[in-house]
């Protein structure tokens, strides 16, 4: 205490000396120098307030150090155990000499989630997992259009158990988001971020007769995402999945960008099919639509609304083809059927749409679709065929 005294006696010697220097100066100062006064009473309040401090217990006493906000501390907290919870079961996968990502363990049988381009081309693969365990393995099943594949080893190493899957329909914009992989291959790199947004659509890496597919309800999120995560998990606090990061939109290629997962609802609906069958069969009916009808097209289609899905074309012999579906003129790109519900359910735009037929409807499943044709509502009955 007796040091502080002296330091604090000194500093008011000093402050005293350079005020008397300042008002004597004739140079004009840039920013007014304070009364001695001023100084005096500033200091002598310091030095209050530090023996009332020194007459404190010592717990009473809180370091700067601890004033951090609890809430912060207990979501670092929080991300330490999803990362010691999640890690042994986040792999890296090498596909010589093609390429490498990541993948998650899905079940004890040692069935691991990956991305379909993480594989696609491979004919070998190997699993490195978190303790340094390698494993060869086998590719069970692949979809080109959710970008989900499956790979299995033998047996897993000891102690890892399975990632689990959040239910559908939980996920929220605006509650943390974590990816676990291996960027540019260092491997068990976590980042973090947000969900910023829901409902956005991945296309196919293919096209096919009668318009490009799309995976529907694809979770958006600013999680730095970089090559090497792809595969990987991206995770909710509680260290459930909610998606399957599979790419990033940027311009630069880096984590700058937006990236995008597959959502966990796919996971639960297609994963287990590619370990039946090898593959996955969507419903189809055949139509090509207008993604969103801006007020521009709306007059162009000579439309009253710009909700619905549009049918700008029919594939012949399709399911829309039998069910009667019009499409728009090519020409004049009028007269196309405008659908605004399927099974009672609103339909909003394609997206609405595609996300119906993916999640809530099979191949041979006969829907009720109620369009507006000519200005006047009705509907059709269509039994959906199977996606070529």
């Amino acid at each position: 205490m007796k040091r502080v005294q002296d330091v604090l006696i000194f500093l008011l010697l000093l402050c005293m000396a350079v005020g008397l220097a300042g008002c004597s100066t004739a140079v004009a100062m840039p920013t007014p120098i304070p009364d001695t006064a001023e100084i005096v009473q500033a200091v002598l309040a310091e030095l209050a307030t530090q023996q009332a401090r020194a007459s404190l217990p010592a717990e009473a006493i809180t370091p700067i150090s601890q004033g951090a906000p609890e809430a912060d501390l207990g979501l670092q907290e929080a991300l330490t155990k999803v990362y010691e919870a999640s890690n042994p079961a986040v792999v890296y996968i090498i596909v010589p000499p093609f390429s490498s990502g990541s993948g998650f363990v899905y079940d004890t049988a040692g069935h691991i989630v990956t991305n379909n381009h993480v594989v696609a081309n491979g004919r070998t693969f190997e699993v490195v997992f978190a303790n340094g365990e390698r494993r060869a393995a086998a590719l069970v099943g692949a979809d080109v259009d959710s970008d989900l594949a499956v790979l299995k080893v033998e047996e897993l190493p000891s102690g890892i158990s399975p990632l689990p899957l959040a239910q559908p329909g939980t996920t929220q914009v605006g509650q943390f988001a974590i990816a676990i992989g291996n960027p540019f291959g260092e491997q068990g790199s976590m980042s973090f971020g947000i969900v910023s947004a829901l409902g956005r659509s991945l296309p196919s890496q293919r096209g096919a007769m009668g318009g490009n597919y799309s995976l529907p309800e694809v979770v958006q999120t600013d999680a730095p995402i970089n090559p090497g995560n792809s595969g990987g998990p991206l995770l909710n606090l509680q260290g459930e999945v909610i998606g399957v990061n599979s790419a990033i939109a940027s311009l630069s290629g880096t984590s700058s960008g937006v990236g995008f997962a597959i959502p966990v609802q796919a996971v639960r609906q297609i994963v287990p099919s590619l370990i039946e069958n090898g593959r996955y069969v969507y419903p189809y009916m055949g139509a090509g639509f207008d993604d969103e009808i801006s007020l521009a097209e709306k007059e162009q289609y000579g439309l009253t609304q710009t909700r619905g899905a549009y049918v700008l074309s029919v594939t012949p012999d399709s399911p829309a083809a039998r069910a009667g579906l019009i499409a728009a003129d090519p020409n004049t790109r009028r007269g196309g059927d405008l659908i605004v519900a399927i099974d009672n359910q609103a339909i909003n735009n394609f997206s609405d749409l595609n996300a119906y037929l993916v999640f809530h409807t099979k191949v041979g499943q006969t829907i009720t679709i109620t369009l507006i044709r000519d200005g006047t509502e009705r509907t059709i009955e269509l039994t959906l065929g199977e996606r070529p």
